[in-house]
């Protein structure tokens, strides 16, 4: 089992960038790939990026693709989201999600119901 904890969302003005950290407990955390996931008010919680659990292969939505950034350090435990750009429609909560993978997995996830584990959110506010 793997705990996650976001940090480092806050308010920004439109244009502005954040970084996003997402720190795993256990020793384990290079056997999961990892996603973030927002979710605005009375909004569905949908897919933002997600990396592989080997080579850093990554994935990302399109409303966010050439602007989000996701790394992952398993040295550290610790899963990255670089927003630049930003823009007043990414106001949300952000949530880093982990999926435990078989060893030689590639693979990113990109649905809420393919991870198992699920941070308690960080609110990112834009504003214009």
């Amino acid at each position: 089992q793997v705990q996650l904890v976001e940090s480092g969302g806050g308010l920004v003005q439109a244009g502005g960038s954040l970084r996003l950290s997402c720190a795993a407990s256990g020793r384990t955390f290079s056997s999961y790939a990892m996603g973030w996931f927002r979710q605005a008010p009375g909004k569905e919680r949908e897919f933002v990026a997600s990396i592989s659990r080997n080579f850093g292969s990554t994935y990302y939505a399109d409303s966010v693709k050439g602007r989000f950034t996701t790394s992952r350090d398993n040295a550290k435990n610790t899963v990255y989201l670089q927003m630049n750009s930003l823009k007043p429609e990414d106001t949300a909560a952000y949530y880093c999600a982990a999926r435990r993978t078989p060893t030689y997995d590639t693979t990113t996830y990109y649905s809420v119901g393919q991870y198992d584990y699920w941070g308690q959110g960080t609110q990112v506010t834009v504003s214009s």
